[in-house]
C-alpha cells in the first residue's frame, strides 16, 4: 500500500519531526547536564508555579490617558515568570502603583489568569476577540499581511503587533524571565521621558540574520548588541509600513528566525536616537556567582542561565522578600 500523499507533500515537516527535533532535544539535554539535571530543573519550575499562585495581593492599575504603560506578553509557559518579574519590580519601587497590561499569547489558562489577577488586583488582560478587533483596526490584514500572518505562528512578534495594537502609545514591554534586585533608575527615567526608545545590551549580537542581510533593508547603520528583554517604544513614532516591508522581505528571502523581532527592533533603532541600558547593571545572561549574590539592578535569564533561574534565583528572591510563601525545608 502506498504511503499517504501528505507524507510526500510535506517532507520538511517530517524531516523536522524525525531528525531535527530529536537532534535538538538531545543537544539540549547534553547542554543542560543530562536527563536527571533536566528533571531537577523541571521540578524547581513546578515549585515556582505553586509559589506564584500564592503571592499576596499587591495592586496595579490600568493606564491613564497617554501615560507610558508596562506590558507583558504571557501565556501557559510564562505566567509564573511574569508574576515574579512584576512582583520584583513592585518591591524595588515602593509607593508606586504600576500601570500594567498583560497580553495573552493564546495559551493562558483561566486558572493562570485567576492567579495573576489575585496577585495583582487591577491588572488588565488583553485577549481573544477584543485583541483581534484591535489588531484589525491597527494592523489590518490587507495592509500588513506579513506581520499579521507571521504573528499567528511566531509569538515573539506579538511583542510588536499585539502590544501596540492593544494600546497605541508609549509602551514598555518586559520579558517574563527577569528579576529586579535594585531600584531600576534608568527604567524609571524612561517612564518620565519616553521620547527615545529603550532596550537592553546583549551578551552577543543575536539578530538571527547577517548584518549584510539587514543592511540591505535600510540606508541607516545597524546598532550593536540590541536585546529586547526590555523594550520601550512609542507607537506613533514607528513607521509600521517599513516594519511590514522588513518582515516580508526577511521571511521571503531568508526565512523565519527566533530573533526576528529583535532584528526588527534593531532596524528601527538605526533610524532614531535611543537609550541602551548598561550591560553591567541590567545583565543579560548573568553568571552563576552574580545569580547567587546579585549586585546588578536586573537579571535577564537567557539560554543556560535559566537553569540557575529556576533552581536558585527565584527561590533566593522569594526567601528574602516574600514572607507569605512557605520556606523550603
Amino acid at each position: 500500500m502506498p504511503a499517504p500523499a501528505f507524507i510526500w507533500t510535506r517532507p520538511g515537516h517530517w524531516l523536522y519531526q524525525l531528525w531535527h527535533r530529536p537532534k535538538a532535544s538531545l543537544e539540549r539535554s547534553v547542554r543542560e547536564g543530562g536527563p536527571f539535571e533536566q528533571w531537577k530543573t523541571r521540578r524547581a519550575r513546578t515549585e515556582m508555579r505553586v509559589a506564584a499562585a500564592r503571592l499576596a495581593p499587591m495592586p496595579v492599575r490600568a493606564p491613564r490617558n497617554d501615560e507610558p504603560c508596562l506590558f507583558f506578553l504571557t501565556g501557559n509557559s510564562y505566567w509564573e515568570q511574569t508574576a515574579f518579574c512584576l512582583r520584583s519590580l513592585q518591591l524595588q519601587t515602593p509607593g508606586q502603583t504600576w500601570p500594567v497590561v498583560v497580553v495573552d499569547d493564546d495559551t493562558l489558562q483561566p486558572a493562570q489568569w485567576a492567579s495573576l489577577a489575585a496577585a495583582f488586583p487591577g491588572l488588565s488582560l488583553t485577549a481573544g476577540e477584543n485583541l483581534r478587533q484591535s489588531l484589525d483596526t491597527r494592523f489590518p490584514c490587507g495592509r500588513f499581511p506579513a506581520m499579521r500572518a507571521h504573528r499567528e505562528h511566531f509569538a515573539l512578534l506579538r511583542k510588536l503587533t499585539d502590544v501596540h495594537a492593544a494600546r497605541p502609545g508609549a509602551n514598555l514591554v518586559l520579558d517574563a524571565d527577569m528579576l529586579f534586585h535594585r531600584r531600576p533608575a534608568a527604567l524609571l527615567a524612561w517612564f518620565d521621558d519616553p521620547s527615545q526608545p529603550l532596550v537592553m545590551t546583549d551578551l552577543a549580537e543575536s539578530y538571527g540574520y547577517s548584518r549584510a542581510q539587514l543592511s540591505a533593508l535600510t540606508t541607516t547603520s545597524i546598532p550593536s548588541l540590541v536585546n529586547t528583554g526590555v523594550c520601550g517604544l512609542v507607537s506613533a513614532r514607528i513607521d509600521w509600513t517599513e516594519v511590514e516591508r522588513w518582515t516580508r522581505t526577511l521571511l521571503d528571502t531568508c526565512g523565519s528566525h527566533y530573533f526576528l523581532e529583535q532584528a526588527l527592533v534593531a532596524l528601527l533603532l538605526g533610524e532614531t536616537p535611543f537609550r541602551q541600558l548598561s550591560a553591567s547593571d541590567y545583565i543579560v545572561g548573568p553568571p552563576s556567582a552574580e545569580i547567587l549574590a546579585p549586585r546588578a539592578c536586573l537579571h535577564h535569564y537567557v539560554a543556560l542561565t535559566k537553569r540557575d533561574y529556576f533552581r536558585h534565583a527565584w527561590r533566593r528572591f522569594a526567601t528574602e522578600t516574600l514572607p507569605e510563601l512557605p520556606r523550603r525545608p
